[in-house]
């Protein structure tokens, strides 16, 4: 049986910091993708909605907010949250119902409205939330954990401050190219040394802005989609993996992990296992991509990527990175789009829009930054809780 859906639409608003509600960026972002499809709000069938937490009811039930705020017909809806892959799973979702044959054309939205600072539990006492004790008993917001992980790197494979700052500068060079991008400015290592120590080893410039932002996707059966394109974009693989017991490498907001002592490690580890379940969807592998989008909510997290979703072997992130394998014209761009670094997080949106970044990439319109020649491209991130994401799309 096919997995295959195909993405006819994609859409967009620019990330930022607005302060307005989060459905008016989810109506902008799903009438592009519309648009871009050639399709009108009432041909959808089914609305999938990225919830967002921090908006109230609205955002808990996201589907019928953003269906609301487009006009009530009729269409079924669903809301989902995931964390970080949020997106993904609403994009699962949607290519279910699809590839069940209860739809032919789904949209799916994730938008949100952050607050200034870290991101934070809402309020009250919640003493059998894992998220609210590590706020209120360790103090640790996420850069805290962001920074354990830059340490394990420096660790065991040598990794510097300034490995961490060319990732930087690499992904601002790339958000240049970028309209929907919330920071487009060059940055310079120097100017990553420069800036202040937040949770050491990482920097100010090393760590993701939260931000507002977000972003949609029409998708299709792919019968639907050869009569009204020549040359679809098919979503080929879509990996929402948790952990396996035992887990022993550190996940927020746990802080502590599995016990091994008597059974056996899994034989591929979490972040691993993430892309591994896309790309066996798709019949595909590393080897295949001439894209990625990974999620670089640190600088020294994407390098970890890098090894995770099968680029290098384990410690070979820093020479790919050295050697401009990474960049725009390098073997294998990663983060073209600019990835965090350049638009900050919007949580229910970000795992849409590596998809949208992925399309236009394929469809050749990424315009100052598009990846000659691309035909098959990976996005890649993580949810607290154990949620994975991993997209795989190709021509």
């Amino acid at each position: 049986m096919s997995h295959e859906v195909a993405v006819l639409g994609a859409g967009m608003h620019p990330w930022g910091k607005w302060g307005r509600n989060f459905v008016e960026y989810g109506v902008h972002a799903a009438r592009a993708a519309l648009a871009e499809a050639g399709l009108a709000w009432t041909d959808v069938q089914f609305l999938a909605g990225g919830d967002t937490m921090r908006n109230g009811y609205p955002g808990y039930v996201a589907g019928a907010s953003i269906a609301q705020a487009l006009g009530w017909s009729g269409a079924q809806v669903a809301s989902t949250y995931g964390a970080c892959a949020t997106g993904a799973q609403a994009i699962d979702v949607a290519r279910a119902r699809i590839l069940a044959g209860l739809c032919d054309v789904a949209l799916v939205v994730g938008a949100d409205t952050t607050p200034k600072g870290f991101f934070a539990p809402t309020g009250g006492v919640r003493q059998q939330d894992p998220d609210w004790l590590r706020f209120r008993l360790l103090g640790a917001t996420n850069p805290v954990y962001f920074g354990l992980y830059a340490r394990r790197r420096m660790a065991l494979y040598g990794a510097t401050p300034a490995d961490f700052a060319k990732v930087k500068v690499k992904n601002a060079r790339h958000g240049l190219g970028n309209p929907n991008a919330r920071y487009r400015k060059a940055v310079r290592e120097d100017d990553v040394a420069a800036s202040p120590v937040v949770s050491d080893p990482l920097r100010l410039l090393d760590i993701c802005a939260t931000s507002d932002g977000g972003a949609a996707v029409v998708l299709t059966s792919l019968a639907f989609a050869r009569r009204h394109t020549t040359q679809p974009v098919r979503l080929a693989g879509v990996s929402a993996v948790t952990p396996r017991y035992p887990n022993t490498v550190i996940e927020m907001p746990n802080f502590a992990t599995d016990s091994a002592v008597g059974v056996s490690l899994p034989d591929v580890p979490f972040r691993d296992s993430i892309a591994r379940g896309a790309y066996e969807q798709a019949g595909l592998g590393p080897e295949d991509l001439d894209l990625a989008e990974v999620y670089d909510l640190s600088t020294a997290l994407e390098l970890d990527w890098y090894e995770n979703i099968g680029l290098c072997k384990p410690g070979g992130a820093e020479q790919m990175l050295r050697d401009g394998a990474t960049t725009l014209g390098g073997r294998i761009p990663v983060n073209a789009s600019g990835g965090l670094a350049s638009f900050g997080e919007a949580v229910p949106a970000q795992a849409i829009a590596q998809v949208c970044e992925l399309t236009w990439q394929l469809r050749g319109r990424a315009e100052a930054r598009q990846v000659e020649g691309a035909r098959v491209g990976l996005a890649v991130n993580q949810g607290l809780f154990g949620h994975g994401s991993s997209l795989l799309l190709r021509t």
